[in-house]
């Protein structure tokens, strides 16, 4: 919508810390600094900075190495607003705010001023997880490098940990200055070569559904989507495996459908059939196959340990499988979750707890999650298939996933849920789309206990900010009104030439003023009555959230 021309980027020098912390199995370790080198023990840590960017380097015999902390005394401005990232999705509350200094933001930030803005971070695919914290007074970088919660055995070898990069840019807006900023991070994106769109029949079935139901939802699909070049994508959502039990934690053998959906190719094909692509669900780190070794599992909740090559390539056979059926769309879920026990609303600030291991201790947990996903690419990528990785790490995902879900579920249930989480992740996360991955904000969930006016608006946006567009409705359960509004967003979805942005992101954290080539439109996200609190939030927590995304 503005003009990038103008814009001036100069590189920042971060220069070397002033002073560097570790964190060993032992405790906190000490030792001496000397031009661009810490030594202690059987430790090295080099720092090397150069005029575009800053790498760090660890390497230890025997020390087991938790955390890596870098300081620089760097005074930040307190007249700029901030925008930090998210260890994995969004949950509602991203937005810029004034210099805090107990705020701790993943991966990277960005400054915003009123001449510009600047920029500080890591390279995507980075081996240590990586949060930054700013003060009036100076700068902190955190590499958390631990395997699980110990300690990284490196063994003598040496670790380039992360690559840091700091930009400044004159006459740039805070978008401007965010996309400019994540493209600096990311230089060789994995994107898919058309926009994807279509239906998932998670927000109205929350996983109670049968083959002939998808036949039904893929009837419906190529019903509103008649006419589109570009054909849309219908995804089987959780509840066709094997081990599903309706409102509960199964997960695979992700090797064959259950009595409700006796054969998975059969509906591939029948999909194709209608001219729809075929997409599937999985959550590939849960299986219940009791051939699978204990020495393959984590034994923190005896989930698959991707750091274990036996197990990768189990995994590795799911997918091939899933993919050999006909699907190309693989939306894989619950992984971050799954590896380090927390949400990521609960990483405050480490991924994880201290006092477990991988079964490979020479990795940190940032590889062994690359591990993962550039496995999951390599199989897909056999197919021609697109990954969707849903609760993934886009900092690490980046490069090796076409499709991030982005933030936590929307709902077909309750509008304050995708308002909340939504909106907010659209607006705050789109900096990274087309940049890291194209960015899903999730689903328009359609129900009827969501008044339409603000399920239209939703769909509207979504598709308006060319990125992916999802619906959830029950086939015929639409008026006619309704379905030529979905019809027109699904169509202006799968061309993608529109790309709205918010215009009021530095002042709310729902964003209502959105604007494109064509002109600004304002949204009107919030009931006359005021927010509609659920009166039963710990349900709707473990229906909306936990289950599925």
């Amino acid at each position: 919508m503005t003009d990038s021309s103008h814009i001036e980027m100069l590189p920042i020098c971060i220069g070397e810390p002033h002073q560097i912390t570790v964190t060993s199995d032992r405790g906190n370790e000490s030792g001496t600094y000397d031009a661009r080198h810490l030594w202690f023990s059987d430790t090295q840590i080099v720092v090397s900075p150069d005029e575009s960017s800053t790498s760090v380097t660890l390497s230890s015999r025997q020390t087991g190495i938790k955390i890596v902390s870098l300081r620089w005394n760097l005074s930040m401005p307190k007249d700029a607003l901030y925008l930090g990232d998210e260890w994995e999705r969004g949950y509602g509350t991203m937005g810029f705010h004034n210099l805090l200094s107990n705020r701790f933001m993943p991966w990277y930030f960005i400054a915003s001023q009123a001449d510009g803005g600047f920029g500080y971070g890591v390279r995507v695919r980075p081996n240590a997880m990586c949060f930054w914290q700013i003060d009036a007074e100076g700068i902190t970088l955190v590499l958390d490098v631990r395997n699980g919660g110990m300690g990284v055995q490196l063994h003598g070898e040496h670790l380039e940990l992360a690559t840091i990069i700091a930009r400044k840019y004159e006459n740039a807006t805070a978008m401007q200055t965010a996309q400019q900023f994540c493209s600096a991070l990311c230089d060789d994106p994995l994107l898919p070569n058309k926009p994807v769109y279509g239906s998932n029949n998670w927000y109205y079935a929350y996983g109670d559904s049968t083959e002939r139901d998808i036949m039904q939802d893929t009837d419906y699909l190529a019903k509103l989507s008649e006419g589109n070049d570009n054909r849309p994508y219908m995804i089987i959502d959780d509840g066709w495996q094997i081990h599903h039990r309706i409102n509960n934690y199964n997960g695979g053998p992700w090797r064959e459908g259950n009595s409700r959906f006796p054969d998975m190719q059969r509906l591939a094909d029948y999909m194709r059939d209608k001219s729809i692509k075929p997409g599937i669900w999985t959550r590939l780190l849960l299986n219940d196959d009791p051939e699978i070794p204990c020495s393959w599992r984590l034994k923190t909740n005896g989930c698959l340990d991707p750091s274990c090559p036996d197990a990768l390539e189990y995994i590795a056979e799911d997918i091939r499988t899933m993919c050999g059926w006909g699907y190309r769309l693989l939306k894989h879920d619950f992984s971050t979750f799954d590896l380090f026990g927390l949400w990521g609303f609960q990483m405050n600030p480490y991924v994880t707890h201290d006092g477990w291991h991988l079964y490979d201790r020479t990795i940190t947990n940032a590889q062994m999650v690359k591990r993962f996903y550039a496995r999951i690419h390599e199989e897909t990528a056999r197919f021609g298939a697109l990954v969707l990785g849903c609760n993934t790490i886009g900092h690490l995902g980046a490069g090796l996933m076409h499709i991030q879900r982005a933030g936590d579920d929307t709902s077909g249930i309750d509008w304050e849920r995708t308002r909340q989480m939504g909106i907010n992740t659209l607006a705050f996360r789109l900096p990274q789309h087309r940049r890291f991955f194209d960015i899903d904000a999730d689903c328009i969930g359609i129900g009827p206990t969501i008044d339409w006016k603000f399920n239209r608006q939703w769909a509207e946006v979504v598709a308006n900010s060319g990125t992916p567009f999802f619906f959830s409705a029950k086939p015929e359960s639409l008026t006619p009104a309704m379905e030529e509004d979905l019809r027109k967003a699904l169509r202006t979805a799968s061309i993608g030439e529109v790309h709205a942005i918010p215009l009021d992101w530095q002042q709310t954290d729902c964003p209502e003023s959105w604007g494109d080539e064509t002109g600004i439109k304002k949204y009107m996200w919030f009931d006359q009555r005021g927010l509609q609190f659920n009166p039963n939030p710990t349900r709707s927590i473990a229906i909306l959230s936990n289950i599925s995304e």
